[in-house]
């Protein structure tokens, strides 16, 4: 791990820690758009809901992708995803329900469980498989994938798995359950920190009629993804299964959520790169000379070395 552009830890104080009322927002951003998700499938054929698609890369950098699945049919999502590539970013993956064995070729293995977080650092890259522990049941969850800066992309692989009872969780005096992925919340620092993306990753569990409050630097992009229920962001109602891109309001200093039911929401927020993206497939790299240089090194067998 390169330390000097990634900070690992776990706030154990934070675990189950009730919150402070420290997280004021005086004025919160308003939705920009309401984004419905592209079905599709991905690896052996599993069925996903692709949320944060390629066009919408420039505007919610540094992240790049968000896909959610979910299925108690275990054709949706039996196959997995076998080995293939990655070079040049991060993929957070978030279990809500099910079990899931990574396996890569830097000699990382991890089984994801239900409520566990896997945080894979690409970097000059990695060959690496997915693969369901289970015949039956739900199995649900999401991933992301979150660039690096150039100066990071051929960094070597890294790679982190943290069960449930790890991740870093507070619940707020409105009774939000919060489970702080990345970034701070309440007085919660999340399991893994980014000194250039700065990436805020919470999962929110909020009960009817409460209320939740997150600062936010007014340069950072951000969006809400709701899964269970409806909430309410900046006047806007969004229904579940939808994502609210928040607007850019140099003046707003966070976001406000509030549920009339139980809801169940994504908060997802980062500091841009401001760099040139450029996506074939697996690889995303700042030119086209440095794409077909990954496509070159995977098929002459150079990419997927082992980790420092």
């Amino acid at each position: 791990m390169n330390t000097s552009t990634t900070t690992t830890g776990i706030a154990a104080s934070g675990t189950g820690a009730a919150a402070s009322d420290s997280a004021t927002v005086t004025r919160a951003r308003g939705v920009e758009r309401l984004v419905t998700g592209q079905a599709t499938s991905d690896g052996a054929g599993v069925k996903l809901t692709r949320v944060l698609t390629q066009d919408l890369q420039r505007r919610l950098d540094p992240f790049l992708m968000l896909d959610a699945f979910g299925s108690d049919d275990p054709d949706d999502y039996i196959a997995g995803f076998p080995d293939h590539p990655h070079r040049g970013f991060e993929t957070v993956t978030y279990m809500i329900a099910g079990r899931m064995l990574h396996r890569d070729s830097a000699g990382h293995e991890g089984l994801l469980e239900n409520g566990g977080v896997q945080w894979m650092t690409a970097g000059r890259g990695v060959i690496h498989s997915e693969i369901p522990q289970q015949e039956h049941g739900v199995m649900e969850g999401f991933q992301l994938w979150l660039n690096l800066h150039s100066s990071e992309k051929m960094n070597a692989p890294w790679y982190r798995d943290f069960q449930n009872a790890q991740l870093p969780k507070v619940t707020t005096a409105d009774g939000v359950a919060v489970t702080v992925i990345a970034g701070d919340s309440h007085g919660v620092r999340g399991a893994v920190t980014r000194e250039r993306t700065q990436p805020l990753y919470l999962d929110l569990h909020l009960p009817r009629g409460a209320r939740f409050a997150q600062p936010l630097p007014a340069g950072h992009n951000a969006f809400v993804y709701v899964y269970r229920g409806e909430v309410v962001v900046g006047g806007t109602s969004v229904p579940s299964q939808r994502m609210a891109v928040l607007a850019n309001d140099p003046q707003a200093d966070g976001v406000v959520i509030e549920a009339g039911a139980d809801a169940r929401v994504l908060l997802i927020a980062g500091r841009p790169l401001k760099e040139p993206i450029v996506q074939y497939g697996p690889f995303v790299m700042n030119t086209k000379d440095e794409i077909y240089q990954a496509l070159s090194d995977f098929r002459d067998g150079r990419l997927g070395e082992t980790a420092a």
